[in-house]
């Protein structure tokens, strides 16, 4: 049986089982930037 104190070492992509492209980034920044123009539309209008 393993030791309950035993260390496992892993590297982001196998404890996430997948790998970060970083397109949620894009599109968040985007859909503000788009929030914003429209908020500043119906301001401004």
């Amino acid at each position: 049986m393993a030791d309950s104190n035993d260390r496992i070492h892993l590297d982001t992509n196998e404890a996430r089982a997948a790998t970060t492209t970083g397109r949620v980034r894009w599109i968040l920044g985007a859909s503000l930037l788009l929030v914003i123009v429209i908020f500043a539309a119906i301001l401004l209008s």
